[in-house]
């Protein structure tokens, strides 16, 4: 029986060949790797991934695709939302975990931010995204894609866009163009605390037509914040690197001023 696309589920699947293929080369999956697949859909890439790794951990939210991966030669099948599974637990809760995925775009961005709290077990992710959204994970400082995305994104992980992909090569054909993302965890990037930098962040891109001072600026003296840094600029215009620095300042005791003693 033929599956119909569930549009509460936002599913698109990819059925052009040619494009499997390449995602596939992209991912260069080996046997014995620890392997995940996000939203398998009907199985179009977990097949030729299967074919090269032997074993697949897959996670799927809708129970009549689920149900029909289950059998499968070389496959566990995780049944729930990926927003609710701990991903850190995945395949036996080894390190080195290797995530792919065509995401449903209705909810890429919750899935990348849910993904940070594992990164530091996993080897890369390959995903299929919204081509907007994978230019502002990949923006520099200075244009109009780079904002709270991009930094928090890039203080976690090293960014390449991969490949494109148009609409026509999936089954129904999504309104917008598609795109293939590579993150790979950072070593030292745990030694940001992710809470404050996404607060700082958060606040700097508020206004992001304003320059800082009006926003980060004010912030940043509500917070006791004692060192230097440039807020007669925009938002956009700050480095990744910046950001990261200054979540940092802000969690030492050189960068802010001690607050009153409880008496």
């Amino acid at each position: 029986m033929k599956h119909q696309p569930r549009k509460r589920f936002g599913q698109h699947f990819l059925v052009d060949d040619a494009v499997l293929g390449d995602i596939v080369d992209a991912i260069d999956p080996r046997p014995g790797e620890a392997l995940v697949e996000i939203g398998p859909g009907l199985g179009a890439l977990t097949r030729p991934l299967l074919d090269r790794c032997a074993a697949l951990t897959v996670v799927e939210l809708d129970r009549d695709l689920a149900q029909r991966l289950r059998g499968w030669k070389g496959l566990e099948v995780v049944e729930g939302d990926i927003l609710k599974v701990d991903v850190a637990g995945l395949c036996g809760g080894r390190t080195g975990l290797r995530i792919v995925g065509n995401l449903p775009y209705n909810v890429s961005t919750p899935i990348l931010f849910h993904l940070m709290g594992a990164a530091e077990r996993v080897r890369d992710q390959h995903f299929m995204l919204q081509r907007e959204v994978v230019q502002r994970m990949v923006a520099a400082p200075g244009g109009k894609e780079y904002g709270r995305l991009s930094v928090m994104l890039q203080w976690r992980y090293a960014m390449e866009h991969v490949l494109d992909v148009p609409p026509e090569a999936f089954d129904p054909p999504p309104a917008v163009d598609s795109a293939v993302v590579r993150m790979v965890p950072l070593a030292d990037a745990a030694l940001a605390d992710p809470a404050r930098l996404s607060e700082l962040v958060t606040v700097a891109f508020s206004q992001r037509r304003k320059l800082l001072r009006h926003t980060l600026g004010r912030w940043l003296q509500e917070h006791g914040y004692s060192g230097h840094f440039d807020t007669q600029r925009r938002a956009e215009e700050v480095p990744v690197a910046q950001y990261v620095e200054l979540a940092r300042a802000l969690a030492g005791p050189a960068g802010v001023k001690p607050g009153p003693k409880p008496g």
